[in-house]
């Protein structure tokens, strides 16, 4: 069985995943290889884009775009993980410093565009599915200790108790989110149409190879892409 599947009605409309699972993990707050990846990652989005005004020429930022305007969300008010990224580093911040396993997701978005998510396995309950919300289901997201209340239609990833732990392409639970304490991942790279499948494969490499850096004992299962 599929540690994530998805619904024959998302697959419908081009969406796939990647994933691989991640264990012997050692979650540190702040190491310097992360540093010096972060900063490469950054000053590689400013020579490749530069402007900010051209990020929404790329195609990949393009490729997400189309899709959450086709579910009916505004992508200029709900933007996915990767371009919010991107669009931090163009006006200047730097990428957020969380911990190891975080930074190193988030420098893959960054150089792939692709949006990635990092799951704490022991807070979740699998397998994984990625579905449509219905109406009244419930998301605790991270940065915010408010209780949102879902409307129907969105697409999102929920273990099999129903813990919504992701709305797809671009935010995350505070109740599966990675701690220092994280000892086993997911690591789920997010595809639509137009984003080719091996990107999303090399997102996910990108974080492995990074996690393996820091700690080579972390293993990391092969990487299946869904559907």
């Amino acid at each position: 069985m599929a540690l994530l599947s998805i619904t024959p009605d998302l697959i419908s409309i081009g969406v796939f995943a990647a994933y691989s699972i991640l264990s012997n993990i050692r979650v540190i707050e702040r190491h310097p290889l992360i540093e010096e990846l972060a900063l490469e990652a950054e000053s590689e989005v400013k020579e490749r884009i530069g402007d900010p005004k051209r990020l929404t020429e790329n195609p990949i930022i393009q490729a997400y775009r189309r899709f959450l305007w086709r579910l009916g969300v505004d992508p200029t008010k709900v933007r996915p993980s990767s371009e919010a990224l991107a669009r931090r580093i163009l006006r200047g911040d730097r990428l957020p410093r969380i911990n190891s396993l975080v930074d190193s997701g988030n420098i893959a978005s960054i150089k792939t565009l692709v949006p990635i998510g990092i799951y704490d396995l022991d807070k979740i309950s699998t397998p994984m599915i990625l579905r449509f919300s219905m109406s009244g289901e419930k998301f605790k997201p991270i940065g915010s200790q408010n209780l949102e209340v879902l409307e129907a239609g969105l697409p999102i990833i929920v273990d099999s108790r129903g813990l919504v732990i992701h709305i797809y392409p671009h935010r995350d639970s505070r109740e599966s989110m990675i701690t220092l304490d994280t000892k086993k991942a997911i690591v789920v790279g997010c595809g639509v149409p137009g984003v080719p499948r091996d990107l999303v494969v090399n997102a996910i490499s990108i974080v492995i190879d990074i996690t393996r850096n820091i700690n080579p004992q972390v293993e990391a299962s092969s990487i299946v892409v869904s559907p």
